[in-house]
């Protein structure tokens, strides 16, 4: 009888942004590809080095997937040793004590469901709009169409959003492996504008609030509450206190959003400049994607790349350093190639099959 030995993912925390995102990449590889994962220096380049209780929790929900180990998950721990069983489909509930983003959470666990044997269904509990994480908006008007295009279903229900510090926010997630092997293909154009629009959120904020970033958006993008381009979601019950942003763009090809948190120490005028600047910067671009868009869709698209043995490519409007880290995360745990250079107005990234080395 022959064993299968499966060589460590060995990865260091420091490298690159040196964020959180190495350890999420390197867990949801490690579970895809059955390798042990040995992760040093994590989080290195934070202010709190380590493990916070957000990145427990997509320890914790890596483990419940697929029944695997970890040594050193515990607060404030710089290294991780996890050994990964196999991939269960099936209902899950992950919950984060603190207002951490529970959509981190699921983007541990995702690429390891979509390739499972069977639907899985996934409640989150925690904070659903958080600094440097996606907000649930992006992740179902941007990233599901995309992950829709390799067959892959990702259904996505919001029962309540989850500001910080509070948190308390509720997302359900529906999965459902592609019926047919994953095929990669290119987004290289976003096609016409066929649609645009700004939301205020403000939750348990005066009325004001909203109304004024919606005024300073709208006189900044052209937008008015008349041609239905400026709106107002109406808040679910115990939502809040939290204030957020957005903006749509909705592409022939591609939709993109753009969130902005609100601060204590910014006014609603420069909320909508900021967020009216991001805008801005990704029109001026002719690649498809944005900065973050570009960040998230490379997971998925290189597992297809993985699995289908062919290259693809997508443009976008930014190479983020968190792109960049992500990119070199993928390529020591995968055999492929990622590769990323300037095209008119835009970055092209191609991520393709390692070459193989042949020895005479």
């Amino acid at each position: 009888m022959t064993q299968t030995i499966r060589l460590p993912i060995t990865l260091d925390g420091s490298t690159g942004e040196g964020g959180g995102q190495i350890l999420r990449t390197g867990l949801a590889l490690s579970m895809v590809t059955g390798q042990p994962l040995h992760i040093q220096h994590i989080r290195a380049k934070r202010p709190k080095p380590g493990l916070m209780r957000q990145h427990l929790a997509c320890v914790q929900a890596a483990q419940a997937v697929c029944g695997g180990q970890a040594q050193g998950a515990d607060l404030g721990s710089k290294t991780l040793q996890f050994t990964p069983g196999p991939v269960l489909a099936g209902d899950y509930r992950f919950q984060i004590a603190t207002a951490g983003s529970c959509l981190l959470v699921l983007q541990t666990v995702l690429p390891a469901l979509m390739l499972a044997d069977g639907e899985s269904c996934v409640q989150l509990s925690g904070g659903t709009h958080n600094p440097m994480a996606p907000p649930f908006d992006f992740l179902e008007r941007a990233f599901a169409p995309l992950l829709r295009g390799l067959g892959v279903g990702l259904g996505l229900s919001l029962a309540r959003r989850g500001f910080y510090p509070a948190g308390g926010g509720e997302v359900q997630a529906r999965i459902t492996p592609a019926a047919q092997p994953l095929t990669p293909f290119n987004v290289l154009e976003r096609g016409p504008l066929q649609n645009a629009w700004g939301e205020a959120l403000a939750p348990g904020l005066p009325c004001g609030v909203a109304t004024r970033e919606l005024a300073a958006l709208g006189q900044r993008m052209g937008w008015t509450f008349e041609a239905n381009q400026l709106r107002t979601p109406i808040s679910r019950q115990n939502e809040g206190p939290g204030n957020a942003l957005l903006a749509t763009l909705e592409h022939a090809h591609v939709t993109e959003v753009f969130c902005l948190l609100g601060e204590r120490r910014l006014s609603s005028e420069q909320v909508a400049r900021k967020l009216t600047d991001e805008v801005r910067s990704y029109q001026r671009s002719t690649g498809a994607l944005g900065p973050h868009l570009a960040d998230q869709w490379m997971l998925p698209l290189a597992l297809a790349v993985w699995r289908s043995g062919q290259a693809a490519r997508y443009t976008c409007s930014e190479v983020t350093q968190h792109t960049a880290t992500n990119a070199l995360t993928i390529a020591q745990c995968l055999p492929l190639c990622v590769q990323t250079v300037s095209v008119d107005k835009a970055m092209l990234v191609e991520i393709a099959p390692a070459p193989q080395v042949t020895y005479r």
